[in-house]
């Protein structure tokens, strides 16, 4: 009698638990209030745990789809040997990247604008790497520019093994290769003997350009200009080009009369983002420390960086609330806004604010390219400067006649 009270009661308990569960549970999915972009169902001790379903929250870019490549999309990959020695070919890759960028964006092929997607590998860098083989993805293919100056910002160098085969198989192995008739090139650069590692890379260079990517060669060794180490046979095996560079070479400025008006537009410019989720909080953030890493060369290069934020190949489509809202005026039903002034404001308001910030927007840009017309005919009036082989002309120069023979165009 005793044991079958017992188990009576333990019935009855498990009865009531499970009850109260499901209305905690019923309660919590119907009173469901996104706060400051947490959902309170995926809170555990005030630490937000975040909810890839939901709709206020983008953790992640979007994948682009073979539509949005429009399959004439420019894949290019950057692998840097980040060893010991190559500490002047990192600050080229950051004091060079806006004008790389902007050489990339005047590319046109027909009435397209292709899709310009930028992924960046390390090697050689015993304290960063993740395999085997000394090599460390930094970013996969993305048309985030200011991930990739971020990340290019983040390196370091530390010693360790050069294994150039393997990284280009990485390259090829990792990446989303998807375009079928886009531009795909690989540029590697370092300073070791090209056949180092186990992998061969003659075979794995032939098995690129077999795929349609090209495979061009970076040797950096002061200015030498006689081949080294297998660079240029990897370059011919891959279909690419083969360069040496002074890596230590210092990055050149020249200040134009311009310079100064195109940075106050930026700062118009910035007024103009806003995000409309908690991941767009941090791109946010992202585009002003770019703003400051380079403005930290020269004046000069802050405009590049500006005309590039001015050009068409500056996406902000996952977290910028302008953008979104030209593509779906919904978007302010889940728009989290963080802004204090725009967060005060009734959706009818708001609606117009974005409106005249659309417009500002575009009016700022068209400032900014102008000025940056006369900043480029004031440079080639003024300064009659040979063009140096450095990490940055090398890549722009090889992209033009690379991107020639694949129908392409490009602004001289």
């Amino acid at each position: 009698m005793i044991y079958r009270n017992i188990s009576l009661f333990f019935i009855i308990i498990i009865g009531c638990l499970s009850f109260s569960y499901a209305a905690i549970h019923f309660t919590q999915k119907s009173n469901n209030v996104v706060i400051n972009g947490i959902d309170p169902i995926h809170m555990t001790s005030g630490i937000p745990i975040i909810n890839p379903t939901d709709p206020t929250i983008n953790v992640a870019p979007v994948k682009l789809t073979e539509k949005e490549r429009k399959n004439n999309a420019m894949q290019i990959v950057l692998l840097l040997d980040t060893s010991g020695s190559m500490s002047g070919l990192i600050e080229q890759a950051k004091s060079q990247l806006w004008n790389i960028l902007n050489e990339l964006a005047k590319t046109t092929k027909g009435e397209d604008l292709p899709t310009l997607e930028i992924a960046l590998y390390e090697y050689g860098n015993t304290s960063r790497s993740t395999g085997n083989y000394q090599i460390h993805q930094l970013s996969p293919f993305t048309t985030d520019m200011d991930l990739v100056s971020e990340k290019l910002f983040s390196l370091t160098t530390n010693g360790g093994e050069e294994y150039c085969g393997a990284v280009i198989k990485a390259s090829i192995d990792e990446l989303d290769w998807t375009n079928k008739d886009g531009l795909k090139m690989i540029y590697i650069a370092g300073n070791e003997p090209f056949s180092q590692g186990p992998i061969g890379y003659r075979k794995i260079c032939a098995t690129a350009q077999s795929r349609g990517i090209l495979v061009n060669t970076i040797y950096c060794n002061d200015g030498a200009k006689y081949d080294v180490n297998d660079w240029k046979s990897g370059a011919e095996a891959g279909g690419g080009e083969f360069f040496t560079i002074n890596h230590n070479e210092t990055t050149a400025y020249v200040e134009t009369p311009y310079d100064d008006e195109i940075n106050r537009l930026n700062q118009e410019l910035n007024k103009t983002y806003h995000s409309f989720n908690s991941y767009g909080e941090g791109k946010v953030q992202n585009l002003h420390l770019q703003d400051s890493n380079a403005s930290s060369y020269s004046k000069e290069n802050a405009a590049k960086r500006t005309k590039f934020k001015a050009s068409k190949q500056y996406k902000t489509e996952d977290w910028d609330l302008v953008e979104n809202y030209k593509k779906d005026k919904k978007i302010l039903e889940k728009a989290v806004i963080k802004d204090e002034r725009l967060s005060k404001l009734s959706k009818e308001e708001l609606e117009k604010e974005i409106e005249l910030m659309s417009e500002k927007r575009e009016v700022v840009k068209s400032k900014i390219n102008d000025l940056d017309k006369k900043r480029t005919i004031y440079k080639k009036e003024k300064i009659k400067a040979k063009s140096k082989d450095n990490l940055g002309n090398s890549i722009i120069k090889t992209v033009r006649k690379q991107a020639k023979k694949k129908g392409y165009q490009m602004e001289d």
